[in-house]
């Protein structure tokens, strides 16, 4: 049986991914877990997962795209299980597609998930957290929040905001020397259910950019920012990334131009039937748990297939390198002649 009193944790996306293997893990570290996500079937797997644990599992469908929703859920949360210490913004939705391919609704529903989802999640947390003075609310972004592939302009704009967002709220509550804090976590590519049931206008079927993880790692490093840290990055060549971001964004965009298209992408051809998540859950009448079907090439950095694939990588690297000097020659040339010429445009 489940034992009472302990910890609350609420967990959004934990119907599936590496929402439910937070959820999972945050009841292995004796926490009490509010599971919030639409998918019914997903959310009752999760809180079986919850009280095999000896944990008590309290799973509400919610729309974190839904504000009143969310607030709703949290006082629900606080009513039947206590006070809300911890507080984890993991739903995310999200559309493989050419931005020219999206509709201004589908790009409207992935941004209100993935990015406005996390402001309502921190939004119900902080409202119940600052009174008390005390509470941990982590964020999840992405690698995809420093660089924008192709294909991704809803979910990596929703990212962008998500940083901006938290970076934000964490200067407020520094300002106001509050004991509640918010940290980010940004991910690489993990092995979750997504890539069978996110939207896609492709011809072949989605798939996670190597390095891949399990979504077990990727909760892990969740799990480790409940210290207040401002940001973690799980994986070696995940922080190579944002670093290069930062340091050569030319690089890193004409990399992202080179690769990012065929790197999304399986040889598989999109199935007639594919289900989609974007606007109705795909794990209402079935629980499809927290890994999708990338598993044997989920190691990480030291995975096989990643590692085989290193010489590409660095071939294509270095052609970006030189598509970037290419592209500063020509910004050169052009600054060369609007100075020489006033009236040209």
């Amino acid at each position: 049986m489940p034992v009472a009193s302990a910890p609350v944790a609420v967990v959004t996306g934990a119907s599936a991914g590496v929402g439910r293997a937070v959820a999972r893990r945050l009841a292995e570290r004796g926490f009490d877990v509010a599971l919030l996500a639409r998918g019914r079937g997903g959310l009752e797997g999760a809180a079986g997962e919850v009280e095999a644990v000896g944990r008590r599992g309290l799973a509400i469908p919610t729309d974190v795209a839904d504000w009143d929703a969310v607030d709703r859920a949290a006082s629900r949360v606080e009513l039947e299980l206590g006070p809300i210490e911890v507080w984890v913004n993991d739903a995310m939705t999200t559309v493989f597609s050419a931005l020219a391919d999206l509709t201004a609704e589908e790009f409207r529903r992935a941004t209100e998930v993935t990015y406005l989802g996390q402001v309502h999640g921190t939004m119900a947390a902080l409202a119940r957290m600052r009174p008390r003075d005390r509470g941990r609310i982590v964020n999840v972004g992405s690698a995809l929040a420093f660089v924008g592939l192709p294909l991704q302009a809803a979910y990596c704009g929703a990212k962008f905001a998500v940083r901006g967002f938290t970076e934000s709220v964490r200067a407020e509550l520094l300002h106001e020397a509050s004991r509640v804090t918010v940290s980010l976590v940004h991910l690489p590519a993990v092995n979750t259910p997504q890539f069978d049931w996110c939207r896609s206008t492709l011809d072949r079927h989605p798939r996670p950019v190597p390095p891949v993880y399990q979504p077990e790692a990727a909760a892990k490093a969740i799990v480790a920012a409940l210290d207040g840290r401002r940001v973690g990055i799980l994986g070696a060549w995940n922080r190579l990334i944002i670093t290069a971001a930062k340091l050569a964004p030319d690089v890193v965009a004409h990399y992202a131009a080179r690769t990012g298209v065929d790197s999304q992408q399986t040889d598989e051809p999109v199935a007639a039937d594919r289900p989609s998540d974007l606007f109705a859950p795909v794990d209402d009448d079935a629980d499809h748990g927290a890994r999708g079907d990338f598993g044997d090439q989920a190691g990480g950095v030291l995975d096989p297939h990643f590692l085989r694939a290193l010489p590409n990588t660095t071939r294509a690297l270095g052609r970006s390198v030189v598509d970037a000097l290419g592209s500063k020659v020509d910004r050169a040339r052009l600054r060369t002649r609007r100075e020489g010429n006033p009236t040209w445009a």
